[in-house]
């Protein structure tokens, strides 16, 4: 009876592992497209005869996600699309961080450990917490190949999370595919065939002209009056011009081919960083010719890659996941229009004003190490020398920030996890000791008046489209920025 009993659990051990792999598509696209929107696609769809964002649109399920923490237009909305998680578990607040020991900031994907390959960069996905699409993929199909092409480094490394075969970026620089030894792969042979044959130097000579008759565009363009067009050089514009977007395409294409990609039983997955921001453009809303044609070379490029899918491994063999990152977001003269004007908070100011207060009430020490983001970093160690009773310090320092123009409430950082939106935003590991929340219309800054936040919508949302050769049921409405990679399993 035992052995019956075995046979029998071994049987639907099988099955159950037959189902995961063949759960899948050959083949997943994943898509992140900086400053995508859903206004724009319905806007300019009607204009598109054909091509891939308006199969996408008119075809693929589709919706609007929502973040469920602050958004400052970086890479933390990539790293939850990428994980489900929210900053406070995978980790990655901003797309810098604080160091207490050293008083400085930095970026948070460097990684000294490994190397650029055509890079002097060194970055790996070490600090991200939480596994991303990438690695959930590489957990259910170990054998799978999976790679992340994009046009910046952080992006990309994030597309490919832990555990892809490789990832390579656009090298403004060198006009080269650059890569990190992170990654067993390293720089894809590819990659490297296009480096040899100088495909990105030879598209950086171009110049971005209009791609229909100008007057056929419905909004003037940015660098001149409508009537005259525009033009790029390319070369000084590389990442925000629509040759960049091509570059990634043709490269994702390679790929297949080489790693035959989809061919067999075993789900692949290439993941790719693109944009639609042109190079004057300062919101992610279209104000331009410019964008207009971001979308329309967009639209072409991604119609190319499908068809040449479909040549290639079959229509119903692979499935397309696009979504938007909110980049810029309504920039600060259009809110403007509607007498809502942005004002500025700088930053390492309340930190020195935080210093000073500190100095009157406790004497003349260094009581501040710093600030970042929405944070406030006291020195500890003197506070800890002088047997100082560091809770009492932070709700003194909370007490002063509610006090500035812009803030709307100030916490102990032990107290900010408390309330969802401020706490699903922290990750405790580079939180300060003080936090901080802006109103709305204010945006933080640097001293060097680098804005840190660019997004200052109060609640960004971008579309995400699933496209599959065959119908899947999928959730209706909106839904949440941790849910996107649920789609894919």
């Amino acid at each position: 009876m035992r052995k019956i009993t075995l046979y029998h659990s071994l049987i639907i051990s099988m099955l159950l592992i037959s189902s995961t792999l063949t759960a899948a598509p050959r083949l997943t696209i994943v898509a992140v497209v900086d400053g995508l929107s859903s206004e724009s696609l319905n806007t300019l769809r009607p204009y598109w005869q054909k091509g891939g964002l308006r199969t996408l649109s008119e075809e693929a399920y589709q919706t609007t996600v929502t973040f469920p923490h602050l958004v400052y237009g970086g890479n933390e909305t990539t790293a939850t699309l990428m994980t489900g998680a929210t900053p406070d578990r995978h980790g990655y607040t901003m797309d810098n961080y604080f160091v207490r020991k050293s008083r400085s900031v930095r970026a948070m994907l460097n990684d000294e450990s490994v190397r650029g390959i055509g890079s002097s960069i060194h970055l790996s996905a070490k600090e991200l917490l939480m596994p991303t699409i990438a690695d959930r993929m590489r957990m259910l199909y170990p054998e799978g190949k999976i790679y992340a092409v994009g046009l910046q480094p952080q992006t990309t490394v994030l597309l490919a999370g832990h555990a892809a075969n490789a990832c390579c970026w656009i090298d403004a620089d060198t006009r080269e595919w650059a890569a990190t030894t992170a990654y067993n792969e390293g720089l894809p042979s590819a990659a490297y065939e296009q480096n040899k044959k100088g495909r990105i130097a030879d598209l950086a000579t171009h110049l971005w002209t209009p791609r229909m008759a100008v007057n056929t565009y419905t909004a003037p363009t940015a660098q001149e009056k409508k009537k005259k067009g525009f033009s790029y050089d390319v070369s000084k514009n590389l990442l925000r011009c629509p040759e960049a977007n091509t570059l990634v395409i043709e490269l994702a294409l390679a790929l297949q081919q080489t790693e035959q990609l989809g061919t067999d039983a075993t789900p692949d997955m290439i993941l790719l960083h693109l944009n639609t921001l042109s190079p004057a453009a300062n919101s992610d809303r279209i104000a331009s010719a410019e964008q207009e044609d971001m979308y329309l070379w967009l639209n072409q490029d991604l119609g190319y890659l499908m068809e040449q899918l479909d040549k290639r491994i079959g229509h119903t063999n692979y499935r397309i996941l696009v979504v938007g990152r909110p980049v810029l977001g309504t920039d600060a003269q259009t809110m403007e229009t509607i007498h809502m004007p942005v004002r500025q908070f700088n930053i390492d100011r309340a930190a020195a004003l935080t210093g000073t207060y500190l100095m009157a009430l406790y004497g003349h020490e260094r009581w501040v190490d710093g600030a970042y983001g929405q944070s406030i970093y006291l020195n500890r160690s003197l506070i800890e020398q002088k047997r100082m009773n560091l809770e009492s310090i932070q709700r003194q320092v909370a007490n002063f920030l509610m006090d500035f123009e812009g803030v709307q409430v100030a916490f102990p950082h032990y107290e900010a996890f408390h309330y969802p939106l401020i706490g699903n935003s922290l990750c405790k590991k580079h939180t300060g000791d003080v936090v901080f929340m802006l109103q709305p219309g204010w945006q933080l800054m640097q001293n060097d008046l680098q804005p840190i936040d660019r997004v200052i919508d109060e609640q960004p949302a971008v579309p995400v489209l699933l496209w599959s050769g065959e119908i899947l049921p999928m959730p209706q409405g909106t839904i949440d920025a941790t849910g996107v990679a649920d789609l894919l399993f």
